[in-house]
């Protein structure tokens, strides 16, 4: 017995979920960083931060009950790369990874500013190892 073509999309879309769902396992979060001067060149991109993101992903990118951390190997770059930020920034996100809701679009930044951000939260990525 022949299965239908809708059938076997269904299947399709159902295998790659689940692929995408145990490529994403968010059950290991990285620790975040501890203490310590930002040095002075993410300096600019901790305080954009700070004013467009923290009172959702926290203080230093650890998260809130609003947020997810973005210090997470969900967020590592080969994950989720430079340009992902920008589109979210400038788009909003559906909740994919979390249930935190959707984010909105993020109202007055540039992508001048996204790029200050991102290098901010890479090195933050980086003090705690996540690469």
């Amino acid at each position: 017995m022949k299965m239908p073509m809708m059938s076997k999309l269904m299947i399709g879309v159902w295998l790659l979920g689940l692929g995408l769902l145990v490529a994403c396992d968010s059950s290991e979060p990285k620790p975040a960083v501890g203490g310590g001067p930002v040095p002075a060149e993410f300096q600019v991109g901790e305080t954009t931060f700070n004013a467009n993101c923290a009172a959702c992903h926290g203080n230093q990118a650890v998260g809130t009950d609003h947020g997810p951390p973005f210090v997470n190997k969900i967020y590592e770059p080969n994950h989720h790369g430079d340009q992902a930020f920008q589109l979210a920034a400038a788009n909003g996100v559906k909740a994919h990874h979390w249930e935190f809701g959707n984010m909105p679009k993020v109202e007055g930044v540039t992508p001048g500013d996204i790029d200050q951000i991102v290098k901010y939260v890479r090195w933050l990525q980086r003090q705690a190892g996540i690469q």
